[in-house]
């Protein structure tokens, strides 16, 4: 399939600059592919749509303050953890951060550059006495390009779960869940299991080889735990519908799953890679927001749905002035 397949026009008017006031006041696109109907709901609704028995997996991992200013006032962003201490890090001004390069950030918290890769990111270690600290203390959210306000402080950017911190965008489905929502889901019976995907920039990056076939996908730490998966496999052996929050869980669950719908606990690297043609081996339904033109999570969710359906649920979501992107709406996909 040409990448060109999954894009699609956006004004500037429909990306979401902040999120909804409160989170689950956002809309949700509710779409069935067993009756074919789209109903209009908010997110609030959502206890109202699910069922007793339900299963939404979601993803805790916790977004970092990943944008960092040297004392120069040079931008250095987190890209990827590599050891403690160590990350591979996007720059500003490259001349400034050739290999030995050595700057500040604040007091007691200083860099080194110790290697430029061929993509043109730098591999720095941090000198800090406590890394996590120095990092709540001096960055700041790793708000997308296309979120103008980057001084938007990090827990607008984090869903009220987030527990185990790596990311460096956060798991965007997740952002509209509020403690009023979660209580509603129990009382109406839904459970819930958390896994956990360390988010990295190339989750948004636009695919660029011409055949999506031919992209090289990026890749990002997760975990299932052993607890988790059993109880998943119980809940599908049951009959019980498996609902993914947000591609990240998707990949998770998906990674994990053998060919007969059973997951395998498991902790590492994951660069799957899912497009129409893939199919699911795991979940039952999803709910995502809305994605950047020819990237691998528009890609993702029209597996789920077909290519021409996920671009005409787009259409639709624009004629209802949806929000799209980090900030924006809502899809609930069954």
């Amino acid at each position: 399939m040409q990448t060109s397949d999954f894009d699609y026009q956006l004004p500037k008017k429909f990306i979401a600059q902040k999120p909804a006031s409160p989170r689950d006041s956002s809309k949700l696109l509710v779409y069935s592919r067993a009756t074919k109907k789209v109903l209009h709901k908010r997110f609030s609704d959502l206890p109202e749509l699910l069922q007793s028995g339900d299963v939404l997996v979601l993803n805790e991992s916790k977004v970092i303050p990943a944008r960092l200013q040297t004392r120069e006032g040079r931008e250095v962003f987190l890209a990827r953890e590599l050891k403690s201490k160590v990350w591979e890090c996007l720059v500003r001004g490259g001349k400034h951060f050739q290999v030995g390069s050595k700057f500040e950030i604040g007091k007691d918290f200083s860099g080194e550059v110790l290697e430029i890769l061929v993509s043109g990111e730098r591999v720095i270690r941090f000198h800090s006495k406590n890394f996590t600290q120095d990092l709540e203390k001096f960055g700041a959210a790793p708000l997308p390009p296309y979120i103008y306000q980057t001084k938007r402080k990090v827990p607008q950017y984090q869903t009220v779960y987030a527990k185990k911190s790596g990311s460096v965008a956060a798991p965007t489905a997740g952002l509209h869940f509020t403690p009023r929502v979660f209580a509603k889901l129990k009382k109406r019976g839904v459970v819930v299991e958390k896994v956990i995907l360390h988010v990295g920039l190339g989750t948004f990056a636009p695919v660029k080889a011409e055949k999506i076939e031919d992209h090289n996908m990026h890749s990002e730490f997760f975990t299932l735990s052993e607890s988790v998966a059993g109880r998943l496999n119980q809940y599908k052996k049951e009959g019980r519908r498996i609902i993914a929050v947000g591609s990240t869980s998707c990949r998770v669950l998906e990674s994990c799953a053998d060919l007969k719908s059973r997951l395998h606990a498991k902790s590492g690297e994951t660069g799957i890679f899912i497009y129409p043609g893939c199919q699911f081996k795991f979940i039952d339904a999803m709910l995502t927001n809305f994605h950047l033109p020819k990237s691998t999570l528009i890609m993702l969710v029209a597996a789920f749905t077909g290519r021409e359906k996920i671009l005409e649920l787009y259409r639709t979501a624009k004629k209802e002035n949806y929000r799209f992107f980090s900030f924006g709406d809502a899809m609930l996909l069954t």
